[in-house]
């Protein structure tokens, strides 16, 4: 039935009594594509009914469907024409992990960072407005988890602002502590809610008796879900949006009927589902850490994960259990995602010590600051890319105050699979311009413990430190120290040429470039600064003695550690040439880390064919200054 399925129309003129067929073919081949390359499995299989629902109630694209976050897409990829090239999912060429207004019309927005849809959907819907387009209806599907970041609520303080504006809020609760309300005394109070003679009949009286100010209570449910937060549905009428709710989102039918109530109402109206994460897949609906939240390529029989081998992450999580256990002062700090950071085994020894704020980066750095106020050492962990979300609250509220708090960014650089929006290639850029930080990139796993450890120990400022996504690299032993930094390979002999500057773990590529150099008869050293932020002085005079200086970094080449050293050479009245190897200014192709770094001209025989072509533009030797 999956291969009838061409686009919405298709999913619509289907019978009702078709539908639970459709559902499970359709889980069958979710199921079946992640065990071969791994995906957001469990978020998928709990949404199967929920989106047939919206396929068969709305007409997108006409009404657009903005998913946050948007890991929770697949199924409305395979209900919008997309299931053919489904077992390519998130493969170079293949289809996109997240929506992806390149594959399809019916993709609006490609969002992968948290608590942003509801913002989308209050715009799309003034813009409509405007337009004089108002048949449309714009559906935001949202998780009880984004529900926990600030923006998500300063999105619903403006949507409920705007009575008129037709936006479908549905709110996919998986969670696993909430029984819902069942019954036809529900089903009635859901649909007296959305009906506009009620709606009337409640603003004639209350223009009769006046406003009456309303105390709120504060959010207190992260990451368990709106359901814990007293009584959802007081919260948000209490807001000014309807409420229809909760329904089973597993419940094709109920589901049908709660959008269409919803459409009906042309205003703003929240659809609260409740939905069982890994639904339909026992290992994923057993798995007690995250259902198959995002797991990578397992046995499908037995759902057993094929094994991963050691990671940067295993290394940080190992050696800050062991820090833990030397200092009482030090805490740790995840934004919802305590196992995919590596805090939980910090979490199960030192369980007081240990803080999830839920999807919301900014209050995790803010609260860090409040933490070191009070004496401690928090450690945050969040992946590179959502450093980005935090970045007034690490320059204002950190750094500002001097204050002692690491900041730890895991799958930075170029990650792959999960494309544009998930590669870490900003943080080096975005944290050069933070007065007062330090930090520090790794080159392999015992570089991470030393510089990890290196970090907590300042107390006077903030420090930073990162590392990729994937296997540790192999460990690079130095042959010699220049201040701070690492000499990691000196010429055989003679006045060498190039040097090569490697940050973290592209020093593997300076090494296997510096090789290829010497095959031309160019001499190099390799260093390893260790510390990018502030670079050691050091770093000029070891210029000096080179004709041509080459930085090789995994991070966007603007404002990072390349245009440090030229910045630092300058201020030397150093005019030895710097070259920086970097990735380029722009949103990359999903696709495995290896093939990107190969695409961009970062592995070691790209590098040492450019940087053969840079010796001979110059012709004539360099002459050093005296």
């Amino acid at each position: 039935m999956l291969d009838s399925v061409k686009g919405p129309h298709d999913v619509k003129r289907l019978a009702a009594e078709e539908l639970p067929r459709l559902a499970g073919e359709v889980r069958d081949l979710l199921v079946d594509s992640c065990a071969k390359f791994g995906g957001h499995l469990g978020p998928n299989l709990g949404v199967v009914e929920l989106t047939i629902a919206i396929h068969r109630v709305f007409d997108s694209p006409r009404d657009p469907v903005v998913w946050d976050t948007g890991h929770q897409g697949y199924v409305h990829k395979l209900l919008t024409g997309r299931a053919a090239g489904f077992d390519a999912l998130k493969q170079e060429g293949g289809l996109s992990g997240y929506p992806s207004r390149a594959e399809s019309e019916h993709d609006f927005v490609e969002n992968s960072h948290a608590s942003t849809a509801l913002s989308y959907a209050d715009g799309l819907a003034k813009a409509f407005k405007l337009r004089g387009e108002h048949d449309r209806t714009v559906v935001a599907v949202i998780g009880d988890g984004a529900l926990t970041g600030g923006m998500a609520w300063e999105a619903l303080n403006n949507i409920a602002g705007a009575k008129d504006l037709p936006i479908v809020i549905v709110v996919n609760d998986n969670g696993r502590s909430y029984s819902p309300t069942i019954g036809g005394l529900a089903s009635h109070l859901s649909s007296l809610r959305v009906n506009r003679r009620y709606e009337d009949m409640l603003e004639y009286v209350k223009g009769k008796i006046g406003n009456v100010p309303v105390l709120y209570d504060a959010l207190h449910g992260i990451k368990k879900g709106v359901k814990d937060v007293i009584a959802p549905q007081a919260m948000f009428e209490d807001l000014g949006l309807k409420y229809v709710g909760p329904i089973d989102g597993h419940d094709e039918q109920a589901m049908e009927a709660a959008l269409r109530k919803a459409r009906g109402f042309r205003g703003p109206v929240i659809v609260h589902a409740l939905t069982q994460k890994g639904r339909g897949y026992s290992p994923a609906e057993n798995h007690d850490e995250d259902q198959f939240h995002s797991p990578g390529a397992f046995d499908r029989a037995t759902g057993a994960e094929k094994p991963k081998g050691r990671i940067w992450t295993n290394v940080f999580s190992e050696e800050l259990v062991r820090l833990g256990h030397e200092r009482d002062d030090l805490v740790a700090i995840t934004a919802a995602m305590l196992h995919p950071t590596g805090l939980a085994a910090f979490a199960e020894a030192f369980p007081e010590r240990i803080y999830d704020v839920g999807i919301a980066e900014q209050h995790a750095l803010t609260s860090a600051a409040g933490l070191a106020l009070g004496g401690m050492h928090p450690v945050v962990a969040v992946y590179a890319t959502f450093l980005n979300r935090a970045f007034d609250q690490l320059l204002m509220d950190v750094a500002l105050h001097r204050l002692p708090v690491t900041v730890v960014l895991d799958r930075a650089g170029v990650t792959g699979d999960d494309g544009a929006s998930h590669n870490g290639m900003w943080d080096l850029s975005i944290l050069q311009v933070v007065p007062g930080l330090r930090v520090a990139v790794p080159r392999d796993g015992r570089r991470l413990t030393e510089l990890l450890r290196e970090a907590v120990a300042v107390s006077d400022g903030p420090t930073a430190l990162r590392f990729p996504k994937g296997p540790v690299a192999e460990a690079i032993e130095p042959v010699g120290s220049l201040g701070t930094m690492d000499v990691l390979r000196e010429p055989a002999s003679g006045e060498p040429d190039v040097l090569l500057v490697g940050v973290g773990p592209m020093t593997q590529a300076c090494m296997e470039a510096a090789v290829l150099l010497d095959a031309q008869g160019i001499s190099s050293t390799v260093v390893d600064p260790r510390w990018v932020k502030p670079l050691d002085e050091a770093l000029v005079g070891a210029a000096q003695a080179h004709k041509l200086v080459a930085v090789v970094e995994d991070n966007g080449r603007v404002g990072a550690v390349g245009d440090a050293v030229s910045r630092l050479l300058r201020d030397a009245d150093v005019d030895v040439p710097v070259r920086s190897y970097g990735i380029p200014q722009e949103f990359l192709d999903h696709a495995k880390r290896a093939a990107i770094l190969g695409r961009i001209g970062l592995t070691g025989q790209d590098l040492a064919r450019q940087i053969t072509e840079a010796v001979a533009r110059r012709g004539s030797p360099v002459v050093s200054p005296s």
